[in-house]
């Protein structure tokens, strides 16, 4: 997925957006990048792989070489940026967070008006790259923002560093956060509100869906108003968005506690005590405890000075076992005991499955639970990158759905929880972990543990529903 962080301050602001950027490590996964406005109308910017190392330890060595009181920083999927464009409205820095679903297309017809972009490895073109051409065709950047953000199928907030500001534009349904802060020197713009505390910023407030500003040092100034309908990522409470951060509202680390109560009520189950999955599953684990009166136990404790990120290496066998090596069990919590785990979710469940059988086989659990705070992902995302590298085939609903069909069909009756199927499916899933039970949250009681209407809200990859 990815997150940015900009700053437009009285006074130089690199250090805010150093950290600030670095407050969005949980998001990314393979490129950060900063760039810096200096007073002399100078661009500085530095993109650095950051698959291997944490972003800060990659930007040390940069930090003395950046000025300036105007800055974005970002950190993505794969994709080089902030990138540095010339265009016929100027040199701007320019930073993207979202899915460009329909970039084939763009292309296309980008490429047959005679416009050329250079390709990354795997013949792609940079999708931020991408975005910059579309903006480049509008009058001027707002217009060019929202002309955009028309053509995009899928998703893009994106940041534009000018030499008259920041500006800051909201994906058209707002399916990722963007929100202003306030500081003493000026503004700062960030996806994730755990962002500003810290550097004395406070909500100022969150951009509509399709909104756009200009941010100053003295002013946020909207350039075009947001639409009605939003239909904000769900999962960014479920499991991405990081437990101190808010959106429209609502604090994640809440609504995941909220989500292990209706867990906890709607279960009947007989257990020695609650674990979490560190570190997802912990406050949907405490949660379940608080509402069903067992004890919660920390039954993995999570090791990450080393190993921040189980995806780092690059090839799957590497990547399992750093997951493997960053749990470590705590026997005293584990031998003879009947545990009810919570996760945020099951995806795949491949490290999970590996997880469990270490439980019963090393570490003699007598029994396990399992308790996912989402429902069963039924259908890939197709909004946002957050599985970009993995199949959808691989995903544990798809493959018990094959087990049970030979094909894929009758999805909708498979996302539905009040059905056979998908009582077979999750029976299947059940059989495949080696768990004694599995119970998913259901997606009305998601949605009420969020807070906001259904309507607001994307939940296709549970259900389908556009």
């Amino acid at each position: 997925m990815g997150g940015f962080f900009g700053a437009v301050l009285n006074r130089d602001c690199v250090s805010d957006v150093f950290y600030g950027t670095d407050y969005h490590s949980h998001l990314g996964t393979q490129r950060g990048g900063i760039a810096t406005l200096s007073d002399d109308g100078s661009f500085t910017h530095f993109i650095h792989d950051i698959r291997n190392a944490q972003f800060r330890s990659k930007f040390d060595s940069d930090f003395d070489k950046m000025n300036g009181k105007m800055a974005i920083g970002v950190i993505s999927d794969y994709e080089d940026q902030p990138l540095i464009i010339n265009s016929r409205h100027g040199r701007y820095a320019i930073a993207t967070v979202g899915a460009v679903q329909n970039a084939a297309e763009l292309e296309e017809e980008a490429c047959a008006a005679g416009v050329h972009f250079s390709e990354m490895s795997g013949n792609e073109v940079n999708p931020t790259e991408l975005i910059a051409h579309l903006i480049n065709q509008g009058s001027d950047f707002a217009d060019g923002l929202a002309g955009a953000q028309e053509a995009i199928e899928g998703s893009a907030s994106i940041l534009l560093l000018t030499k008259d500001g920041i500006y800051a534009a909201r994906d058209r349904l707002g399916r990722t956060p963007v929100i202003v802060g306030k500081g003493e020197d000026g503004y700062a713009v960030t996806l994730e509100t755990c962002a500003l505390p810290n550097l004395q910023y406070s909500v100022e407030r969150e951009l509509g869906p399709g909104e756009i500003v200009r941010i100053t040092a003295e002013c946020v100034e909207r350039l075009k108003c947001p639409g009605d309908c939003m239909k904000f990522c769900t999962f960014m409470w479920v499991y991405y968005g990081y437990p101190a951060s808010s959106y429209e509202g609502h604090n994640a680390e809440d609504v995941r506690n909220e989500c292990g109560r209706k867990l906890a009520q709607a279960d009947d189950v007989t257990a020695d005590c609650t674990c979490g999955i560190p570190d997802s599953g912990t406050a949907h684990a405490l949660g379940y405890a608080q509402e069903s009166g067992l004890p919660y136990r920390r039954s993995f404790v999570k090791y990450t000075p080393t190993w921040p990120r189980s995806f780092m290496p690059q090839n799957q066998t590497e990547r399992n076992r750093v997951a493997k090596m960053k749990l470590i069990p705590v026997r005293e919590f584990i031998e003879g005991k009947r545990l009810l785990f919570c996760e945020d979710s099951i995806v795949r469940g491949t490290q999970l499955q590996d997880t469990i059988d270490r439980l019963y086989t090393e570490y003699g659990a007598e029994e396990i639970h399992m308790r996912a705070a989402c429902p069963p992902l039924v259908f890939g995302c197709k909004y946002l990158n957050f599985s970009r590298s993995r199949s959808i085939d691989a995903l544990a609903t798809r493959i018990a759905i094959k087990e049970l069909e030979g094909e894929y069909k009758h999805l909708d009756e498979y996302a539905d929880a009040t059905s056979e199927k998908y009582e077979a499916m999750v029976e299947k899933i059940r059989e495949r972990l080696n768990l004694t039970s599995l119970k998913f949250q259901t997606l009305d009681d998601l949605v009420d543990a969020i807070g906001l209407p259904k309507e607001k809200l994307c939940t296709y990859c549970w259900d389908g529903q556009e």
